[in-house]
């Protein structure tokens, strides 16, 4: 699925999980819905230090990722060699924030590690009805 951009209300909770965590990393998989990255999955058992964040890639439940996130707690938001290997097995739109975690402090990179373009998305979220389990 080709990804036409990312919910605003999306990436505003981006920034906020990674500020809220800094100095630690911030790390998850996008989902997206009908072309628009709308979600973040956090993986169980994923690992945060100041230096990196692991994602347990074995624990990511039967469905396909439209790439992943991570924080940076300075304002370097190049990607490293590690990051680099991780963009390869999950999706083409991988998202690194940085200090200070704001509307202009995040980049998005394609599966090589190339910077590329993701429009920011203003969209009304449909509400899900709940089921009852009685």
């Amino acid at each position: 699925m080709e990804i036409k951009g990312i919910a605003r209300e999306t990436l505003h909770f981006i920034l906020e999980a990674s500020r809220s965590m800094a100095p630690l990393e911030f790390a998850g998989l996008l989902q997206e819905k009908d072309g628009v990255i709308t979600e973040v999955l956090i993986l169980p058992g994923t690992e945060s230090s100041n230096k990196s964040a692991i994602l347990r890639l074995y624990m990511l439940p039967n469905i396909k990722a439209a790439g992943s996130v991570h924080s940076h707690p300075g304002p370097n938001r190049s990607p490293s060699k590690a990051d680099r290997r991780l963009f390869s097995k999950t999706g083409d739109c991988h998202i690194i924030a940085g200090f200070p975690y704001d509307k202009k402090s995040w980049t998005c990179y394609d599966r090589t590690g190339k910077v590329r373009k993701l429009p920011i998305l203003d969209l009304e979220f449909e509400e899900e009805e709940e089921e009852e389990f009685f």
